[in-house]
């Protein structure tokens, strides 16, 4: 786990608060009638004029991968994460949309950039009560482990939290197979951040200048997930209806700070 320094940590939230800016103009757009591809144009255009880079744009996880083909992973429904933005991909009533985003800033050659990453699951006008259910529980789960922050406990505690607090809201599907990350330096960095508790990482002691990705993901059904026709996307192996919120954080000698909060974030209601 990569330590930031005070220099590394002020460019860090500057890039997270351009990015939470840019989250919420987008929220914004998703309304029946808007095709996920429009909200991508939108993104990428705020990014670079911010004078950043899309991080998920180009993505390989490994050489042999195709690249990933949008700004945003725009999923819906039952699309966990990782939904590739299209034309033909229309929002509808009673849709639930996630929009995940990451930003390098600034880009600029010869200057080194700094990743934040944030994610928000929205309702797409009137959703059933179960499911906008399932995005409270889990847009609270993500406050959950960001209040469960603080120097001296571990990794684990982190899941442990979340796993907690969903279990205590009715039966979910805590998705096992995903989970939250280091970032700053890199799109990815080490530890794992899993959505339960994992005995193994009581030994990854959190400390100031260290810097997350928490973002629980959450299903109605089962926790099993399968990987789309198209190499990129992640679904419900049961067809469920799922949720996703993600914010960047940053361990203070006091607790935890959030560099990606969106500006009216206390005020939205699901």
């Amino acid at each position: 786990m990569l330590i930031k320094t005070s220099d590394d940590i002020k460019q860090i939230k500057h890039s997270g608060k351009i990015l939470a800016e840019i989250l919420e103009k987008l929220s914004l757009m998703a309304k029946p009638g808007v095709s996920t591809f429009e909200i991508d144009e939108v993104a990428e255009k705020m990014i670079m004029k911010a004078g950043g880079r899309p991080s998920f744009k180009g993505y390989m996880s490994h050489h042999y991968d195709p690249p990933f083909p949008s700004t945003i992973c725009a999923s819906r429904n039952t699309e966990l994460v990782h939904g590739i933005a299209k034309k033909e991909t229309i929002l509808k009533d009673g849709d639930v949309f996630s929009i995940d985003i990451g930003m390098e800033w600034p880009a600029k050659k010869g200057v080194r950039g700094f990743f934040t990453d944030t994610a928000v699951t929205l309702c797409v006008g009137k959703v059933y009560p179960k499911t906008k259910e399932l995005l409270r529980v889990t847009k609270q789960a993500l406050e959950v482990g960001i209040k469960s922050i603080k120097p001296g406990k571990s990794v684990a505690e982190i899941g442990k939290a979340i796993e907690e607090y969903v279990k205590s809201q009715g039966r979910y599907g805590i998705i096992r197979d995903l989970v939250g990350h280091g970032v700053g330096h890199d799109v990815h960095e080490d530890p794992r951040i899993p959505n339960y508790y994992d005995k193994s990482l009581d030994k990854f002691i959190l400390k100031p200048g260290m810097v997350l990705a928490l973002e629980p993901m959450i299903s109605l059904g089962d926790w099993r997930v399968k990987t789309g026709d198209d190499g990129w996307t992640i679904e419900m192996a049961d067809g469920s209806m799922c949720a996703h919120y993600e914010h960047t954080v940053i361990v203070t000698r006091h607790g935890v700070e959030v560099a990606t909060r969106r500006p009216n974030e206390k005020k939205e209601k699901i």
